[in-house]
This record gives structure tokens, C-alpha cells and sequence, in this order.
């Protein structure tokens, strides 16, 4: 019965983020800033509840609940709506919390309305460790600051249209400038990339010890480091050769695009994870 009033809470909560998400695309087309505050105040509610819920997991289990894809996801979630609201504060980014809160809102619904496999998390504890919460968890961070980078980049893409087109109007001028939005997203990935190095140490460490017959080539392990790879490229190109602009920007775009498929496909398709 409580798993029921559970399921029922979760199906709330994501009705709200649905409203949230909507207000905010309400100011996104008519510059409404009730609709944009009701939003946020939506969105402080959502984050308060899903909070809880991962407080009340972590007591179910007796483990922070990062250990399977469907638990990831609940977590990713958590983390794109914690950093949309940090930075709507910090830095008051026009239209950032609505774009990182679609994802985030696809993400949450993909949660709460995928099954979820209890067998897959009985096997997910034998193989507990320490190491293992750090590793799945620095990932996940570095995920979410790589999410928020493919955010700004496209708001730079959307502003750099507009400014060909010289489609000069209230969105235009709302949307930050390109110099900001290009650094944001530079600084989002220089974040991302060491944390996601690291976990990815730590991963490599953990599957050494504690899973038989560990081989390199699982489609998991070769994705991670791919994304690694695209996410190298770009600070190599933006640092060593001091590219800027649109072509770098795709590239960001690009990138994300192998994270989504890594962090989905691949993820299915591996053998341990």
C-alpha cells in the first residue's frame, strides 16, 4: 500500500514539474515574469520532494541509490534541477532553467514511468563499495555539468541566428551575449571533463577488483571514453588552438549527442553496468 501512495506521489510531482515547465516556456514566448516566478517556485517544490525521496531510498537501501540505471536516472535528474537552480540565482541566465528543466522533465518522466527492475538491484548491492558510489557519482556530476554546456551552447546558436538574420526583438535582447554564452559553456566542460576522468579511473579501478574477467572493450567502457575523447577534442581546440564560435559550438552540440547515445544505448548493452 505505501508503494502504491509512493507511486502516486511521483506521478504528482512530475504533474508539477509538467506545469513548471510549461510557465517557463509561457515566459519563454510572451516575457511573462509571473509565470517565470510561479515557475521557479514550482520547480523549489519539485526539488524538495525529489529530495526527500532520495533521502527516504537512501534509508530503504542503506546505500546512496546510484547503483542502477534506473536509480542513475532518478539521480540525474536530481542534479540538472539542483544546478538549473543554483545558476538561476547566482547568475540570473534568462531561459537557462527552461531548457536544462525539458531534459530534466524527459528524464524524471523516464524514471518515474520506466519499470524498475529489483532484480537488477538486489545484484547491484553484492557488488557495494565505497568506490563504486564515488565513481557513479562523479559521472553523473560530470553529466550534468556537460548537460548544462549543450544548454548554453544552443541558446548561443539560437542568439547567433538571430543575429544573422538581425531578427532584433525582446528575445534577442533577453538571451545573454555570445561572449558569456560561449564562456559558460567553456568553463561547464572544464568542469566536466577532469571529474569525468576521474570517475572513470575509480570505475576502472573498481571493475578490476571486484568483477572476474574484466575486459576493455565492453561497449560501456569504450563510450565513456569516447565522450572523454569528443569532450577532450573540444578543450584542445578552444585551449590549444584558440577556437571560438560556431564550428566550436557544434562541436559541443556533437558531443553531447555521443554522451545521450553512451549514456542510453550503450548502457543497456554492457555486460556489468
Amino acid at each position: 500500500m505505501i508503494d502504491i501512495y509512493m507511486t502516486r506521489l511521483y506521478e504528482f510531482t512530475v504533474c508539477i514539474y509538467a506545469v513548471s515547465v510549461l510557465l517557463y516556456f509561457v515566459d519563454f514566448l510572451h516575457n511573462n515574469r509571473k509565470a517565470n516566478r510561479v515557475a521557479f517556485w514550482l520547480l523549489s517544490i519539485v526539488w524538495c520532494l525529489q529530495t526527500i525521496f532520495l533521502f527516504l531510498r537512501m534509508m530503504e537501501t542503506g546505500r546512496f541509490p546510484i547503483l542502477t540505471l534506473f536509480e542513475g536516472l532518478y539521480f540525474y535528474a536530481w542534479v540538472l534541477i539542483t544546478l538549473s537552480l543554483v545558476i538561476n540565482r547566482l547568475l540570473r541566465v534568462d531561459f537557462i532553467v527552461f531548457f536544462t528543466n525539458v531534459l530534466g522533465f524527459f528524464v524524471m518522466a523516464l524514471h518515474t514511468f520506466a519499470p524498475n527492475h529489483e532484480q537488477s538491484v538486489a545484484g547491484a548491492e553484492q557488488l557495494m563499495s565505497e568506490l563504486l558510489v564515488i565513481h557513479i557519482t562523479m559521472t553523473i556530476l560530470s553529466y550534468g555539468a556537460f548537460t548544462l554546456s549543450f544548454i548554453f551552447t544552443t541558446l548561443y546558436l539560437i542568439q547567433y541566428n538571430l543575429l544573422k538574420q538581425k531578427r532584433w526583438g525582446k528575445r534577442l535582447l533577453r538571451i545573454e551575449d555570445l561572449t558569456k554564452l560561449d564562456h559558460m559553456s567553456y568553463v561547464l566542460n572544464v568542469i566536466g571533463v577532469p571529474m569525468l576522468l576521474l570517475g572513470l579511473i575509480l570505475g576502472l579501478i573498481w571493475a578490476y577488483i571486484q568483477i572476474p574477467n574484466f575486459h576493455w572493450y565492453d561497449v560501456k567502457v569504450l563510450g565513456s571514453f569516447t565522450v572523454l575523447i569528443v569532450y577532450g577534442v573540444y578543450l584542445y581546440m578552444r585551449v590549444g588552438r584558440n577556437l571560438q564560435g560556431k564550428t566550436l559550438a557544434t562541436w559541443n552540440v556533437a558531443s553531447f549527442l555521443v554522451l545521450l547515445i553512451n549514456f542510453f544505448l550503450f548502457g543497456s548493452l554492457s555486460r556489468f553496468h
